[in-house]
C-alpha cells in the first residue's frame, strides 16, 4: 500500500512537471538608478512562454539579488502600454524549494498562451544600499559612496538577452566594475547587451562615485489622525531625522559654512514638506518652542511648507521636531446613515526622496465608532487598539495603532477605516456640559444655604442674632415714625373741613398704632439685654427720644384744636408751630443718627 501512494505521488510530481508552462526573459532593459541616496532598479522586460511549452502561464515568478534583498522598501511590477488605473499587477511573496532568498509570485491580467508574450516593467526600491567611502570626511570634503549589487537581471527563468544601465548622481567616478567592456558618458555607465544568461545568474556590479544628494532618514515617525464628527480632523506628526551620510569629521565651522559655497556640500540646510491643499493652522515647532525659520506657500492642489532645522544636518547628526496642521472633515470623512468611512493618507509626504525606518499611525475616532475595519493598500502591522481619553470624554475613544516599516514615496497611498456611529452620541458632550454646570449650580446653593462647621460658634451665633434683633428695631422704629406723618395729614384735613372726628380718628389710630410698636420694641429691647449687648442702651435712648416727638406731635393737635374753634390767634399758632416743628425736626434728626450707628 505504501509503494503504491509513493508511485501515486511519484506521478503527479511528473505530470505537473511536464505541464508547467516554460518561460522566458527575451529581452531585459535594466536601469539602476543612484543619483539619490536611495537605488531604484527598473527592469523592462518581454516575458515569453515558449512555443513548445504545455500550457498557460497565469503567473510568474520574481525574485530578488540575494544582496539586496533585505533592503527591499518598495516592489511594483505593471503591463507596460496598459492604462495607468489598470496595469498594476497582484504581487505576494512565495517559497520555493530548494532555493532560498525572497521569492515573489506576479499574477498576470490575462493567462499567457504558449508562443505568446507580454511586456512588463518591475519597479524595486532599495534603502541603505549606498555606502559612505570614506565613513567620515571633513566640513570641506565631498561625499563618495559605494553601491554592489548584480550585473544580471537575477530571475528564476533564462534571459536571452540584457542590457544594464547605472545613471550616477556625478561624473566623479572613482571606479567601477568593468565586465562586458561598458561604455561610460558623463553620468551614465551602460553595461551590455548580455547573452543567454542562466536563472539565478549573479555577477557583483560595485561603483566607486560622488554623491553629495540629501542622506536624509526618518528615523523614527510617529502620525496621529484625531476625527471629530464637529468638522474638523487635526493631523500632527513627531519626526525624528538622521543625516546617514558620511559622518562629519572635526569641528563644524559656521564662518566657513556661511562664506564658502562648497563648504559642507553634502550637508541638509533645509528641505520641503508638502501638506494638503486644505491644510490650515500649521504649526512647526520642537522642545525649546516654535520655530520661526519655516516657511509657507499656500498652492492651487497643495501648502509646500519650507523646513529649515535650527542648524545644518551633516554625517551623524539628528534632529526632531512636531509639525500638526487642520483639515475639514468634509474632504476626507463619508458616510451614509451610521456607516462612516474615512480615507486619508497612511503616510505623506515629508521630503523628496524619503526613507521612513520606522513609522507608527494612531487613528483617533470619535468615542462611541464600532465595527472598525481598515482597509490598506499594502500589508502593515497592526496592534492592539488602544482608548484615548480628552475632555467630556466618558468611555474613551477609540484608537487605531498601526506600524510599517521601511517606507519610501510610493507608500504614500490612502487608507480607508471603516466604521459605525450613532448619530445620538452628538449630543453626548453637549448635555455633559449642561449636566456640569446644572451640578455646580445646585452645589453653590447648596453651600451658601446650610451650615457644614463642625462645632458650633457661640460668639458667632450671638452676633448672629444680635444683627437680626437689630434689623427688627430699624424696621419698627421706621414704621414708627411713619405713624407721626400719617398723623399730620389727618391734622391737616381736620384744619380744612373742621370736622372733629376726623382728628379724633387719627389721635386713636395713632395711640393704638404706637403703643403696639412701642411694646414690640420694648421687647426687642429686652432681648438685646439679654444677648449682653451694648446695644440696649441706644436701643433705650430712641425710646426716650421717641416719647418726645409723639409729645411734640400730640400738642401740635391740641394748637390745630384750639386754633379751630377760635380759642388761638392764627399768627400766635403759626409761631408755636414753626417751634414745635424744629424742636421734633432735631429729635428726628437724633433718632436717625442713633439708628445708623447701629
Amino acid at each position: 500500500m505504501e509503494s503504491y501512494l509513493a508511485s501515486l505521488f511519484l506521478f503527479l510530481c511528473l505530470g505537473r512537471a511536464l505541464t508547467a508552462p516554460e518561460l522566458l526573459n527575451e529581452e531585459v532593459k535594466r536601469t539602476i538608478d543612484l543619483s539619490t541616496h536611495l537605488a531604484k532598479v527598473t527592469a523592462e522586460l518581454s516575458l515569453v512562454n515558449s512555443a513548445g511549452s504545455s500550457g498557460a502561464a497565469s503567473s510568474f515568478l520574481l525574485a530578488l539579488d540575494p544582496g539586496l534583498e533585505s533592503h527591499l522598501a518598495y516592489l511594483g511590477v505593471q503591463v507596460k502600454g496598459e492604462e495607468e488605473e489598470e496595469n498594476t499587477l497582484e504581487v505576494k511573496e512565495t517559497k520555493v524549494k530548494s532555493k532560498s532568498g525572497r521569492i515573489f509570485t506576479v499574477k498576470l491580467p490575462s493567462s499567457l498562451a504558449p508562443g505568446a508574450k507580454i511586456r512588463l516593467s518591475v519597479e524595486t526600491v532599495f534603502t541603505h544600499v549606498l555606502q559612505p567611502y570614506p565613513t567620515h570626511i571633513t566640513q570641506s570634503e565631498k561625499q563618495f559612496v559605494i553601491f554592489e549589487g548584480n550585473h544580471y537581471f537575477y530571475s528564476p527563468y533564462p534571459t536571452k538577452t540584457q542590457t544594464t544601465r547605472v545613471k550616477l548622481a556625478s561624473r566623479n567616478v572613482e571606479s567601477y566594475t568593468k565586465l562586458g567592456n561598458p561604455s561610460r558618458s558623463e553620468d551614465m555607465i551602460e553595461y551590455g547587451p548580455f547573452k543567454d544568461i542562466p536563472p539565478y545568474s549573479e555577477d557583483t556590479l560595485k561603483v566607486h562615485y560622488e554623491n553629495n544628494s540629501p542622506f536624509l532618514t526618518i528615523t523614527s515617525m510617529t502620525r496621529v489622525i484625531e476625527v471629530s464628527h464637529w468638522g474638523n480632523i487635526a493631523v500632527e506628526e513627531t519626526i525624528d531625522l538622521k543625516h546617514t551620510g558620511a559622518v562629519l569629521k572635526g569641528p563644524f565651522s559656521r564662518y566657513d559654512y556661511q562664506r564658502q559655497p562648497d563648504s559642507g556640500i553634502s550637508s541638509v540646510k533645509s528641505f520641503k514638506t508638502i501638506l494638503p491643499a486644505a491644510a490650515q493652522d500649521v504649526y512647526y515647532r520642537d522642545e525649546i518652542g516654535n520655530i520661526s525659520t519655516s516657511h509657507l506657500l499656500v498652492l492651487d492642489d497643495s501648502v509646500e511648507m519650507e523646513i529649515r532645522p535650527r542648524f545644518p544636518l551633516f554625517g551623524g547628526w539628528k534632529t526632531h521636531y512636531i509639525i500638526g496642521y487642520n483639515l475639514p472633515s468634509y474632504e476626507y470623512l463619508f458616510n451614509l446613515g451610521d456607516q462612516y468611512a474615512l480615507k486619508m493618507r497612511f503616510v505623506d509626504h515629508v521630503f523628496d526622496e524619503q526613507v521612513t525606518d520606522s513609522l507608527t499611525v494612531k487613528i483617533i475616532l470619535p468615542e462611541g465608532a464600532k465595527n472598525i475595519h481598515v482597509d490598506s493598500p499594502y500589508e502593515i502591522s497592526r496592534a492592539p487598539d488602544e482608548l484615548h481619553y480628552t475632555y467630556l470624554d466618558t468611555f474613551g475613544r477609540p484608537v487605531i495603532v498601526a506600524h510599517k516599516s521601511n517606507l519610501v514615496e510610493q507608500h504614500i497611498q490612502d487608507i480607508v477605516v471603516h466604521y459605525n456611529f450613532n448619530k445620538v452620541l452628538m449630543l453626548q458632550e453637549p448635555l455633559l456640559v449642561v449636566g456640569a454646570f446644572y451640578i455646580l449650580f445646585f452645589t453653590v446653593i447648596l453651600y451658601v444655604r446650610l451650615d457644614f462647621s463642625i462645632t458650633k460658634d457661640p460668639a458667632a451665633e450671638a452676633r448672629m442674632k444680635v444683627a437680626c434683633i437689630t434689623e427688627q428695631v430699624l424696621t419698627l422704629v421706621n414704621k414708627r415714625l411713619g405713624l407721626y406723618r400719617h398723623f399730620d395729614e389727618s391734622v391737616n384735613k381736620y384744619k380744612q373741613s373742621r370736622d372733629i372726628s376726623t382728628l379724633n380718628s387719627g389721635k386713636k389710630s395713632l395711640e393704638t398704632e404706637h403703643k403696639a410698636l412701642t411694646s414690640e420694641i420694648a421687647s426687642l429691647q429686652s432681648k438685646l439685654k439679654a444677648e449682653g449687648s451694648d446695644l440696649c442702651d441706644k436701643v433705650s435712648e430712641i425710646q426716650k427720644l421717641d416719647s418726645q416727638v409723639k409729645e411734640l406731635v400730640l400738642k401740635s393737635s391740641v394748637e390745630a384744636e384750639r386754633l379751630v374753634v377760635g380759642k388761638l390767634k392764627k399768627d400766635t399758632y403759626i409761631e408755636n408751630e414753626k417751634l414745635h416743628s424744629n424742636k421734633r425736626q432735631e429729635l428726628i434728626t437724633k433718632i436717625d443718627n442713633i439708628l445708623d450707628a447701629l
